[in-house]
């Protein structure tokens, strides 16, 4: 997937914002690219030009050599919001997108239940939405996406609205998943703790409007000790990227 000297401008009451400016980057298969930087800066603007959902003012959004033009199966988000219906159980919720695009029932029950088990939910799934945790809300809305197998997951601040332990936890089952299931994940985050636990890469942004500031990789073994002196390594580096003083 490839970013390609794309910008964006809107227009507002004010005048016209420019959101991101001369973006270019590229994301390879199977890589897990975290894209990070402060409030503001496009995040949400860059997933949702890489997804379809909205169109660039200028450059262009390649995938496998064509221009994204609209939302694809092959490109699925999930949003910080879960978006999980309320009259479904976990179920329900998770096998809806296969049931609209007419699957099996018996591949439906497969790929439904291998889902369930693979985010911790196997034993949810006859629970409505309202007797969910945040945390268990966004597992369900994780599984519902990978029922469909995307190419790109695209994972817009999931974990945003979660306190400190709960996101702790998803992130090392977002660690865990990606051992089970490999497959090419694009994050947005403001989390520094966040992007380096998870990330093979990290795009950093700069403030409004967005550019690339920095393009990390990030050479850890999994699973990631925080404390780890290589850890606290890159952490600096993405801080300094940012333009935040290290001690």
């Amino acid at each position: 997937m490839r970013v390609r000297g794309v910008s964006k401008v809107y227009d507002a009451p004010e005048g016209r914002i420019k959101a991101v400016e001369n973006l270019d980057f590229s994301v390879y298969d199977g890589e897990f690219v975290s894209i990070l930087g402060p409030s503001g800066c496009g995040k949400t603007t860059t997933v949702n030009m890489i997804s379809g959902f909205d169109r660039p003012t200028s450059g262009v959004v390649e995938y496998r050599g064509k221009e994204v033009s609209g939302p694809s199966p092959e490109r699925i988000v999930v949003f910080q919001e879960h978006s999980l219906f309320p009259w479904l159980t976990v179920w329900g919720n998770v096998a809806f997108g296969m049931e609209c695009l007419r699957y099996p029932k018996d591949e439906v029950a497969r790929v439904v239940a291998g889902k369930l088990e693979l985010v911790g939910l196997g034993d949810f799934k006859d629970v409505y939405p309202y007797e969910l945790s945040g945390g268990m809300k966004q597992r369900a809305s994780l599984a519902r996406a990978l029922t469909l197998n995307p190419d790109i997951l695209l994972l817009d601040e999931p974990f945003a609205g979660l306190d400190a332990i709960t996101r702790h936890r998803l992130i090392s089952e977002m660690e865990r998943i990606l051992l089970t299931d490999r497959r090419t994940i694009i994050f947005v985050t403001h989390s520094i703790m966040d992007a380096v636990q998870i990330s093979d890469r990290i795009i950093v942004m700069s403030k409004q409007p967005g550019t690339v500031a920095a393009d990390i990789k990030v050479e850890l073994k999994r699973p990631r000790d925080l404390v780890d002196g290589k850890f606290i390594d890159v952490r600096r580096t993405v801080l300094e990227s940012l333009g935040e003083k290290t001690a």
